[in-house]
């Protein structure tokens, strides 16, 4: 990653580095001997992007395993390759290494002269493959995935920070990228059929010069610059955090959140913070410039940064994984689904701060009774009113602190009923029958609820960029919505399994089923199914 720092411990020079001409020859025998694959669960692809296709996007996933992910890491960031600076003998043996791994997945070469290599500035190469798509119309469109591969050597007073003169092995920045997109190409390699749209895999040189490798392809491109309909671009993503990935870049196109997330779905799937800046720190941003649509994954800077001790030993290797894992989902959705947004050119005048405002959360409304009742009392009947709201609907019709609540609508309201969500969906007005001290028989109390009645209990905000989906940014307590445990911030993807387009659409559909709802949310970046059930039945008083 080009430009950024952080203070950390330095590591001395390895004492084979005055052999790596040797060895950097017969790098691509590092990992010849592979262990056994491991059995993983597969990442979840848009059914309505790529029908019936289950079981075979469950055997390439499989071939994305932690431990192939080591292997590649581990061969990349040795110090046989010498920090793998551009032009340098170490980067070129690198660059060996990663087109011998292409060749062996049974990638098509896509770059000069039927190889897989485009040289430039004289000793410097990006590597490029592809997967051919298989719809005659979709094919010409291409999903571009990359990853740089060279670092800085063995570091200077401009690209280290030091100590210079040891081998930076990059282990993160970016052997992280490269073995991560290597595992998502073999993946891809493997589905039969193959995706709708090309795939082309772009391995840059010359990142940490200047970001010269991406933006050389840009100048003379091995496929129509046109036709690039996504770019997805990973650096560092080797050392996940507490599950925390980012992803810059998804307000670029309508729609690429809810891309990006569909497939995120298991268990332990990343939390993803979707970061509205976008800075020229690394190879998406050339194609940013150029208005092509991009996303951006990055797992964090730290300590390591551009000094001798970004190794190997100190990659979460478990947590690449399930970034190639959701990379995977996302490349093989993008290649499948009927049509790819453009690039959206608001993103241009957005910042942190329209971000904030975008996130505003509403004031949740007010009661619509207007009494708290004691909640810990279980030794009578009834629920004991002990507070009411000053000029509220419950002290406007006359009750009062100390009376028992026994029955609404006719409804026995017993200790740990749901009254605030029975109160939620009641219909004007509600009978309400107390027992007060010093009266012999309960009293019927007829009472104006404040508000409408609410089925679902949420408020929700349209965002441009995020087509197919609301944002929620109210939920009424003890709603239906509240208890099936959705939040502020919350997306909206799906009703009952049914994509819209709009508000309008979504409300269209709720109003057209009945309940249980099941929606499908995205929080943070990861999706699950979420039931919202009615709230609990009660007469209507005329």
């Amino acid at each position: 990653m080009f430009a950024r720092w952080f203070a950390i411990r330095p590591v001395g020079k390895s004492i084979w580095a005055a052999l790596t001409i040797i060895c950097a020859a017969f790098a691509p025998l590092f990992v010849a001997n592979a262990p056994a694959r491991e059995t993983i669960s597969r990442p979840v692809v848009s059914e309505a992007a790529w029908p019936g296709e289950a079981s075979n996007i469950d055997a390439a996933a499989a071939t994305i395993t932690a431990n192939e992910l080591k292997q590649h890491a581990s061969a990349l960031a040795d110090d046989t390759f010498e920090g793998r600076a551009t032009g340098s003998r170490g980067g070129r043996a690198a660059a060996g290494y990663l087109q011998s791994k292409l060749k062996e997945f049974d990638l098509a070469p896509a770059g000069e002269k039927g190889s897989y290599f485009q040289s430039f500035d004289s000793s410097s190469r990006n590597i490029l493959a592809k997967i051919e798509g298989t719809d005659p119309a979709l094919k010409k469109e291409v999903v571009l995935v990359s990853a740089h591969y060279d670092h800085v050597g063995y570091g200077n007073s401009r690209n280290s920070y030091g100590p210079t003169g040891y081998i930076h092995n990059g282990a993160d920045d970016n052997a992280s990228g490269a073995a991560t997109l290597l595992e998502v190409a073999e993946a891809c390699a493997k589905l039969d059929p193959k995706p709708k749209r090309t795939i082309l895999f772009a391995l840059w040189d010359a990142e940490e010069t200047g970001l010269n490798g991406s933006k050389f392809w840009l100048t003379r491109p091995t496929v129509p610059l046109a036709d690039v309909k996504l770019m997805i671009n990973m650096d560092m993503v080797g050392r996940l955090r507490n599950n925390n990935l980012t992803v810059y870049g998804a307000r670029t196109a309508r729609g690429l959140r809810k891309l990006t997330s569909t497939p995120n779905r298991d268990s332990d799937a990343p939390v993803i913070d979707f970061d509205w800046e976008i800075r020229s720190d690394s190879d998406h941003h050339p194609f940013y410039m150029r208005g092509i649509p991009i996303l951006m994954l990055h797992t964090g800077l730290h300590g390591d940064y551009h000094r001798p001790s970004d190794d190997v030993e100190k990659l979460n290797i478990e947590g690449m994984q399930r970034v190639a894992r959701l990379l995977y989902g996302i490349v093989t959705t993008a290649a499948n689904q009927a049509e790819l947004p453009k690039f959206r050119e608001a993103v241009r005048r957005e910042s942190s701060y329209s971000k904030s405002t975008n996130d505003r959360i509403e004031p949740a409304p007010p009661g619509r009774l207007g009494l708290q009742w004691d909640r810990e009392d279980n030794t009578a009947a009834g629920l004991k009113i002990v507070r009411l709201t000053p000029s509220g609907p419950a002290a406007q019709a006359g009750l009062k602190v100390g009376d028992r609540l026994l029955k609404f609508n006719d409804h026995e309201l017993v200790h740990g009923i749901d009254l605030a969500g029975i109160v939620v969906s009641a219909q004007n007005p509600v009978k309400i029958t107390v027992a007060r001290v010093g009266s012999e028989q309960p009293i019927d109390v007829k009472v104006q609820l404040r508000g409408n009645p609410t089925k679902l209990g949420i408020q929700w905000r349209e965002d441009d960029a995020e087509a197919g989906s609301v944002k929620i940014v109210g939920v009424v307590p003890s709603s239906p919505a509240a208890r099936a445990g959705i939040r502020p911030l919350d997306r909206i993807y799906t009703v009952n399994g049914q994509d819209f387009a709009s508000g309008q659409e979504m409300r269209q559909l709720l109003d057209a089923a009945t309940m249980p709802y099941q929606l499908l949310v995205e929080r943070n970046g990861r999706v699950h199914q979420a039931t919202v059930e009615p709230s609990p039945a009660v007469a209507v008083t005329q």
